[in-house]
């Protein structure tokens, strides 16, 4: 009965928030996508360097790199965020997200395919409302895909170097209920959080999970991670149909 019933924002809790995709947002990046989360808004940006780093020359590792960059506006919560650029160091939120977005893509990526290029993913998040770093991972896929295209049709390489897609969401017990995609309201006072990254072909990349002052059995664990395969199954669909209309 109590799980029939709908959550503030007037979803079920295996709904997804409304998710949407908008291309070519930064028109100066290689490729670009404005994902949007329910509330939650994350500009992913692909720019593709045809260089890579110091250390892959010194040390002859052959093909290229992709590396992630995230960051959230000062004006993307209620109170503003200052800019690490003003408090002199990047705080380790922000470290561990943007380490969490590039490791994603690295698991679906062949990196010796992808030439001697760097591929850049930035995520700027522009309004947060929950899941920002899961709108990231499942926007840079989308702004990989669209930079790599045109890789492709310059010629610049001679096949797609992405072996997969890869989606994220978070799924969270809260007020004893599990639910999926938390919103702000949900993840901050939630028992249970979890964030869980996946490819289309249905391989979990990471899980992150804990209990804030509480614990889950292993049966949690598990109706968890089913009711994040769901979900993600969904957002694999939705970027494939965004693709379709753009590659």
């Amino acid at each position: 009965m109590l799980d029939s019933l709908p959550r503030s924002d007037g979803r079920l809790r295996d709904q997804l928030r409304p998710i949407s995709f908008k291309a070519n947002i930064a028109p100066y990046a290689t490729g670009s996508v404005l994902v949007s989360f329910g509330s939650t808004q994350v500009i992913c940006a692909a720019t593709i360097e045809p260089n890579v780093p110091t250390w892959m020359k010194q040390q002859g590792v052959k093909g290229g790199w992709l590396t992630a960059e995230y960051s959230m506006l000062p004006y993307s919560t209620l109170d503003r965020k200052a800019r690490d650029s003003t408090k002199g160091k990047t705080d380790g939120r922000t470290i561990e997200i943007q380490r969490l977005i590039g490791r994603s893509l690295r698991t679906i990526i062949s990196l010796e395919k992808l030439g001697s290029n760097t591929l850049w993913l930035d995520c700027d998040v522009l309004q947060a409302d929950g899941g920002t770093r899961t709108a990231s991972i499942t926007g840079a896929y989308l702004a990989a895909r669209l930079a790599i295209q045109k890789l492709i049709d310059a010629r610049r390489i001679a096949e797609n170097p992405l072996a997969d897609s890869v989606a994220a969401v978070s799924v969270g017990v809260f007020g004893g209920r599990e639910l999926l995609d938390l919103s702000y309201v949900e993840d901050k006072d939630a028992e249970v959080d979890f964030n869980v990254v996946m490819t289309g072909q249905g391989r979990f990349v990471e899980v992150q999970g804990n209990g804030e002052e509480a614990t889950f059995s292993e049966e949690q664990l598990h109706s968890l991670l089913a009711l994040a395969r769901n979900g993600l199954r969904r957002l694999t669909d939705l970027q494939n149909d965004f693709l379709a209309t753009q590659v």
